[in-house]
């Protein structure tokens, strides 16, 4: 869990953007959207597929 502590005279616009920056760091935002509803195995398969592809045509575009 993230969590960021106001500094003394620190406003609420600067401590938001330190928490959201934090959160994108700790990676929360993928994993939320990776849990927001039920994967069938059949659609987590075709998902990881994809990745794969994505992948390897990304490594040999170089």
């Amino acid at each position: 869990m993230t969590q960021i502590i106001p500094g003394e005279g620190e406003g609420i616009e600067s401590t938001m953007r330190r928490f959201k920056r934090a959160v994108s760091k700790a990676g929360i935002f993928p994993d939320m959207r990776k849990h927001r509803h039920f994967e069938t195995p059949i659609e987590k398969r075709k998902r990881k597929e994809i990745a794969r592809h994505k992948q390897k045509r990304k490594r040999f575009r170089y």
